[in-house]
């Protein structure tokens, strides 16, 4: 007899680790599991945004942690999985990045490494932690990519989006290697309205930023769907691969871009 829709979209009594948790994308993926009863750990730089988060999310009922941590500093991870010896997570989902412009002939070796730290080197650290923690017992790890690993688009991403393509051989390495223990999958967003991606909108505009504010409305007739999306809608699809509905999904690359990679 074939699970149950509601067994198989339950999280109950399992743990989670979502990084970058207190907002955006992070803390839309955050409500969705807590909505499907997970346990969570919640990590990110902002303590104030985290303690906020988790006073929302202890409405759905489930225990909810934070940790603040600069996910920039390995020492520091290292010593959140020794922390979390014999209560490690089932569920991790590597959401933390750092999305700042910088021309290439303008980036510096200071500016390159604290963007591969955060965005590639964090998610390595993570993953492996995780992989070394579950290989027997399984897990099921989701990393957040960005459609510019696939098709750069913004100029001054460069770091950004060899970061972000690492991120994916990386996440379809340990699925290949680590299955049938492990399932990793890659959820790969594009065009999403964050708060943070509105305050660049914004700034764009009011300091006269011309090529930007450009560049923001090249990309918004390029989208099939011709909106920008929800955090939440990114949320729904992590949900979905970290839950028994993804059984049988591991390797896969996921793009929530209202169709920008079709075109």
């Amino acid at each position: 007899m074939q699970p149950s829709l509601q067994e198989l979209i339950s999280l109950s009594g399992r743990r989670a680790l979502v990084t970058g948790a207190a907002g955006g994308i992070g803390l839309a993926i955050a409500r969705r599991l807590a909505e499907a009863g997970a346990e969570l750990l919640l990590v990110d730089r902002d303590d104030a945004g985290l303690e906020k988060a988790r006073q929302e999310l202890a409405g759905y009922g489930a225990a909810v942690r934070t940790r603040a941590l600069d996910l920039a500093d390995p020492a520091a991870i290292a010593a959140l999985w020794r922390e979390l010896a014999g209560a490690e997570p089932e569920i991790l989902v590597n959401n933390a990045g750092v999305y700042e412009f910088r021309d290439l002939l303008e980036a510096d070796e200071a500016f390159y490494r604290r963007q591969m730290a955060v965005n590639l080197d964090a998610v390595y650290w993570m993953s492996r932690a995780f992989v070394a923690a579950r290989r027997r017992s399984g897990g099921r790890l989701v990393n957040v990519g960005s459609i510019e690993a696939f098709l750069p688009f913004a100029p001054g991403l460069a770091h950004y989006d060899a970061a972000k393509l690492g991120v994916v051989a990386l996440t379809r390495a340990i699925a290949r290697e680590y299955a049938p223990q492990i399932r990793a999958n890659v959820v790969v967003p594009g065009g999403i309205a964050t708060e943070g991606v509105k305050k660049l909108r914004r700034r764009a505009i009011r300091n006269l930023e011309l090529a930007k504010a450009s560049i923001a409305h090249d990309f918004g007739r390029r989208l099939p769907m011709k909106r920008f999306g929800d955090p939440d809608e990114v949320a729904r699809v992590v949900h979905f691969l970290v839950s028994d509905q993804s059984s049988y999904v591991t390797g896969a690359i996921l793009a929530v871009d209202g169709g920008f990679l079709s075109c």
